[in-house]
């Protein structure tokens, strides 16, 4: 039985990629997320037609979301201690809206960049359920996590954000090699570099929701990596069908995109199993 639901202004479609713009211009998360967990289960046995060339539809934009949270510069997102239950609060929202924009950033990947291998869309959607479930994880921790006013709970939404991840994905969004260069592998691969800091900070806070957290932390590193490695694979795919030096590319990406620069401390163990090689950890430390 073919996988079918509604897109965007009531079109009905079946064909795979069109289905992931449909869930990418949802603005309702659990809608979005219920129709990318779908869309997954489904996707061996759904048609793809990898050669097309699809648009969202007139006055969409592009990703579809909720209200909230609002967003601003990244310097203007406020600092907290997660030594504070609201500091600790912000930080699992921050989290979650890394997940949230994750969940975009894979279904744009799907649907946005034609005559790719079947396995590329294979690979991205099952991140995009992957980063669906993470979400799923932060938001109900966070709905549970101590609030100063009895009787209340925070939820996604109570913090502001901002909008880096998704920037990106716009300078990128006419050069698949670029995107795979400058999103999975650089800026989601600092989420390697970073989970173990904060960790660290949690353990040190010691209480029960920061312990908790932590765990929830560890299935997001997990399959962090294996995000990080299908993006190195593509890219490292791209640049063979080219016949160009992934090295010596992704330093060219990195300067015409504008891409933030990567500071120590690297997480060089996770990044190997995540397909980095030691010379572009060595570039990384040079950088």
């Amino acid at each position: 039985m073919e996988a079918t639901q509604t897109g965007p202004q009531g079109l009905v479609t079946t064909e795979l990629r069109a289905q992931a713009l449909a869930a990418l211009c949802c603005p309702d998360i659990e809608r979005k997320r219920e129709l990318t967990c779908a869309l997954y289960a489904a996707a061996e046995r759904t048609p793809l037609n990898p050669a097309v060339r699809l648009a969202p539809p007139a006055g969409v934009t592009l990703p579809g979301r909720p209200a909230l949270p609002r967003l601003v510069q990244p310097k203007q997102v406020a600092q907290r201690s997660p030594f504070t239950p609201e500091g600790r609060a912000a930080l699992i929202h921050a989290i979650c809206h890394i997940e949230f924009n994750a969940i975009n950033l894979a279904l744009d990947a799907v649907w946005r960049f034609a005559g790719m291998p079947r396995q590329f869309y294979l690979d991205w959607l099952r991140v995009a359920a992957e980063e669906s479930y993470h979400y799923g994880l932060l938001r109900e921790h966070l709905l549970t996590m101590p609030h100063a006013q009895a009787g209340q709970h925070w939820d996604y939404g109570d913090f502001d954000g901002h909008d880096g991840l998704w920037t990106m994905c716009e300078r990128t969004a006419h050069d698949v090699t670029a995107r795979m260069a400058l999103v999975p592998r650089t800026l989601e691969a600092r989420g390697l570099d970073a989970t173990p800091q904060i960790q660290a900070k949690l353990r040190r806070v010691g209480t029960a929701d920061a312990l908790q957290a932590m765990a929830l932390l560890d299935i997001i590193l997990r399959d962090e990596v294996g995000h990080v490695e299908i993006g190195n694979r593509w890219y490292r795919w791209l640049c063979q069908r080219e016949g160009l030096d992934p090295v010596a590319l992704y330093g060219e990406l990195v300067r015409r995109h504008q891409a933030p620069p990567l500071r120590p401390p690297f997480n060089q163990e996770a990044r190997l199993r995540a397909g980095f090689s030691q010379q572009e950890l060595d570039y990384l430390l040079g950088a």
